[in-house]
């Protein structure tokens, strides 16, 4: 089977859009719930059988799921090891449901549903991962649609659930609601000020947890942040997304300070260095991933200090996405080097800003 990014709803990646509220700090807002089906063995004991019928349930009720009713469902055991990739790198799919390391042979019956409203993962580390992404910061309209699909998910497959400890999951560290809020955020500001340490381990304290741009297992590239709740258990869906959505608010303002600072007592420095990022992406001929990763950091954070006109940070986020290795195979049609990934990533950059800036001038 081959991946049609063209028939994926928004191509799968809406959040892009930075049209949600400080869509320069934070680019997307998403909550993610963990359901596993009754009845069924839980995935460390399920078989391949269960896994099939699992997922052949979950099939027969998208019709009766109306934020489901037109999904895509794509079978991860039959994509190959790029195209899945692709769909991690558009968020899509866990590193777990990708396979580790780009494994060739995956559990079957693992799969992805995306529709416009929201995705589901199929036997991930529980049967069902729905997740639901809002562009920008923008957690309670991430709840509201994450559970309205969620109710109408749950009168067709029947949840395990347990009256004292909520909705049971694989995990106990997300039994209870089985959910995790985060919101990925750019904080160059508090980065460059070196108060990123400091405001890291304040977001410990308070509950919350930080990963890279790809969630769990990924580095901090380019001072992209995934922030998120560390527990489900205890507390409701409202009480969680409003703990998260209270203390990241206070983080933008952090973030939004640091910039300031930043431009007042470095103008310059800062003026050359971010400049440097966009006349070498403009340029280069050969970037790799960390490295575009870090320069267009520091593009992002020019437009954000207005110091570059004609940019979008749609265009960044596209960018930011698009020009991972996985996409540059895909659209090559074959898996590429390294070194051949490097060369078609700065083709890609060049080509793209050389648009934007055509078409604002």
């Amino acid at each position: 089977m081959t991946l049609d990014l063209s028939l994926l709803p928004d191509g799968g990646v809406p959040w892009l859009a930075a049209s949600g509220e400080h869509s320069d700090i934070v680019l997307s807002s998403r909550i993610r719930l963990a359901r596993n089906i009754a009845g069924f063995n839980f995935s460390a004991r399920e078989r391949d059988g269960e896994r099939l019928r699992i997922l052949a349930q979950l099939r027969d009720a998208l019709p009766r799921i109306p934020a489901l009713a037109s999904a895509m469902v794509l079978r991860m055991d039959e994509l190959s090891p790029v195209d899945r990739q692709v769909l991690r790198e558009r968020h899509l799919v866990s590193r777990e449901l990708v396979g580790a390391d780009g494994a060739t042979e995956m559990r079957p019956a693992s799969a992805v549903l995306v529709s416009e409203h929201a995705g589901v993962m199929v036997n991930e580390e529980d049967h069902l991962r729905l997740q639901v992404f809002r562009s920008g910061f923008d957690v309670p309209g991430a709840l509201q649609a994450a559970v309205r699909v969620d109710r109408q998910l749950g009168e067709q497959v029947p949840y395990a659930f347990h009256r004292d400890f909520g909705f049971l999951t694989s995990c106990p560290t997300n039994t209870g609601t089985g959910l995790r809020a985060s919101v990925l955020v750019h904080l160059p500001g508090l980065v460059l000020t070196q108060e990123i340490t400091k405001v890291l381990q304040g977001l410990q304290q308070m509950g919350l947890t930080h990963r890279g741009l790809y969630g769990e297992g990924s580095d901090v590239v380019g001072s992209f942040f995934q922030i998120s709740n560390q527990t489900t258990l205890g507390r409701s869906e409202d009480e969680l997304a409003e703990h998260l959505q209270r203390v990241v608010k206070r983080l933008v303002e952090q973030e939004y300070a640091a910039r300031r600072v930043l431009a007042r007592d470095a103008g310059y420095i800062i003026e050359d260095k971010l400049w440097r990022a966009y006349g070498t992406l403009r340029h280069a001929r050969s970037l790799a991933a960390d490295e575009a990763m870090n320069l267009l950091s520091g593009v992002r954070l020019a437009v954000g200090l207005q110091m570059i006109g004609g940019l979008s940070i749609y265009t960044l986020n596209k960018l930011l996405v698009f020009g991972q290795s996985a996409h540059l195979s895909h659209h090559a049609g074959r898996l590429l080097t390294e070194g051949e990934a490097n060369v078609a990533r700065a083709r890609y950059v060049r080509g793209v800003l050389a648009n934007e800036v055509s078409s604002d001038g």
